[in-house]
């Protein structure tokens, strides 16, 4: 399984369907994801460019991105975005491989910051 962060962002309408019958959205999308597979962490409402942010553990990528898919065709958003997340643990390893890697950016005549 693997977790991944899911923001999205209603349009008008959809926030006029929920100040209409107002309700839990966590509650609304549970059966949607566990069909995928997954399971919902945590979620919340939030004010600024995304409306409400999920933490999912799924089991793949595909089942991932179906959940965003079916959520996106559904009408009601005007943004979704899905980030895979990686534990710290899965972060030091991936830092360790990109060491291991060699990658040197190309040749500029101006100097690179930091470089």
């Amino acid at each position: 399984m693997a977790y991944y962060m899911i923001q999205s962002a209603y349009t008008p309408q959809g926030w006029a369907a929920l100040v209409k019958n107002p309700h839990d959205r966590l509650e609304a999308v549970r059966p949607a994801v566990e069909r995928l597979g997954g399971k919902i962490l945590n979620g919340w409402m939030m004010f600024g460019d995304y409306d409400l942010v999920l933490i999912l553990d799924m089991p793949d990528n595909a089942s991932a991105a179906a959940l965003s898919i079916a959520a996106a065709a559904g009408g009601a958003l005007r943004d979704i975005r899905t980030t895979p997340l990686l534990s710290l643990e899965e972060g030091v390893a991936a830092m360790q491989k990109a060491a291991r890697s060699e990658y040197a950016p190309p040749p500029s005549d101006i100097p690179y910051f930091g470089a």
